[in-house]
């Protein structure tokens, strides 16, 4: 295709976007309707990536490298943080476009290479600073600890990602507004977006003179660690120059224990999302002192009254080595129930994203809170909780009614009458 012009991107460029190893002359646009959706076309490869990690861990270690009720509760996760855009367009690409519209001071070729590479770094700097800030202001932190919640470290964790956190991400790249065509920064979010996904993984080990420029998967370690020396390190998106030039820079040593310093102890996506924002508020109201109220949204997670902005690192639970992850006993049959009901919702969410332009406003919203509601409901159904059951059958209920009226379709619709059984 001619650059600039309509085309579609081949399996092979699809893989290579996913790297971050698409040049210029590949991927490169005139206008923002031209650039290919990156993240939809990858998802193949997500699948793909995922089986092979299984297969290669089970070769190195005789384990899989992950658990079912984690593997869901972070595929919830994904799933819940994309269901806005089925309503919304991207607040990211709104709010640049409207700032490029009005007060850009002037044009880059969109075309040129020099471009491509400013807003790679660009791009990369701004999700650094975003990044940073996610961990050091605890109104930010709120959102992003959703990502860092899980006590497993594989394919499926890089999938666990907060509905709340694009509201905030999206001004740390403003300034690129300026003089950036958006054509060039959506390649770039996406490509950036992409590259984290493959290093969520323990099967890789170290990765030589790379390390040195790339935020790796042994980079990336570090930073979902609670092991102390792990604790605010290695914030870089596709390059890890940006910590060790300002100083946040951590190799990874000792065994890394996943997950937060304090444990939410969940699989329910919905509490995931929303118990430390209950917690902001609860300590915001029982702080004393009008500065103190704003201290504790606007410092670190770990300030107090008296305590330096980003806490005291003295209080970082110590790492024992023999730390237990959360993970509730339920008989095996309940754990192939929640794998073939969420199979289920997967096909509906996928179908809803296909044909979202032809459904009426009410049926989209409908679709939306059934999903909420199964995903809420499976949740539970891990934790084991008493009243799990008791919804599960209201939730199934409903599905029958609304799939007997016709308001739900599966994308195979010979699987139409086991939906039903």
């Amino acid at each position: 295709a001619e650059a600039g012009g309509p085309r579609d991107t081949a399996p092979g460029q699809q893989l290579r976007a996913l790297f971050y190893a698409l040049p210029p002359a590949e991927s490169s646009f005139r206008t923002v309707e031209e650039v290919p959706d990156y993240v939809e076309k990858s998802i193949p490869f997500f699948i793909t990536f995922i089986g092979l990690e299984f297969a290669v861990s089970w070769i190195q270690k005789r384990k899989l490298p992950g658990r079912i009720n984690d593997g869901i509760s972070s595929l919830s996760l994904g799933i819940l943080s994309r269901l806005p855009d089925v309503l919304f367009r991207s607040i990211e690409l709104i709010s640049y476009i409207y700032v490029w519209n009005n007060y850009r001071l002037f044009e880059l070729p969109w075309d040129s290479p020099w471009t491509w590479y400013l807003t790679l770094l660009g791009v990369d700097f701004a999700y650094y600073c975003f990044h940073r800030m996610s961990h050091e202001v605890n109104i930010l932190w709120a959102a992003h600890q959703v990502h860092h919640s899980s006590e497993d470290y594989n394919l499926f964790t890089a999938l666990r990602q907060s509905v709340l956190q694009k509201y905030t991400s999206w001004m740390f790249n403003l300034p690129m507004a300026l003089f950036i065509p958006p054509s060039v920064f959506a390649v770039h979010l996406q490509f950036n977006l992409l590259y984290q996904f493959w290093i969520h993984t323990e099967v890789i080990t170290k990765l030589g003179p790379l390390e040195w420029i790339l935020n790796t998967p042994s980079h990336h370690r570090v930073h979902h660690g609670r092991n102390p020396y792990c604790i605010d390190k290695n914030y870089g998106g596709t390059l890890i120059i940006w910590d060790r030039i300002f100083g946040t820079f951590e190799a990874e040593d000792a065994k890394v224990v996943y997950g937060l310093t304090h444990p939410v102890n969940s699989f329910d996506p919905i509490m995931l999302q929303l118990r430390p924002l209950a917690h902001i508020w609860n300590t915001f109201w029982a702080t004393p002192g009008f500065c103190n109220k704003l201290s504790v949204i606007f410092k670190g997670p770990g300030w107090g009254p008296g305590k330096p902005r980003l806490g005291l690192p003295e209080e970082i639970p110590v790492i024992t080595g023999k730390e237990v992850p959360f993970n509730p006993h339920i008989p095996a049959y309940l754990n192939c129930y929640a794998l073939v009901h969420f199979a289920v919702i997967v096909d509906l969410y996928t179908e809803l994203l296909a044909s979202m332009t032809m459904l009426s406003q009410g049926t989209v919203l409908m679709r939306i809170a059934f999903i909420i509601l199964s995903l809420a409901s499976f949740g539970l159904l891990m934790e084991n909780k008493s009243k799990a059951g008791i919804l599960e059958i209201i939730r199934c209920l409903v599905f029958i009614g609304v799939y007997k009226l016709g308001y739900f379709r599966s994308r195979f619709s010979f699987l139409g009458y086991a939906y039903e059984v």
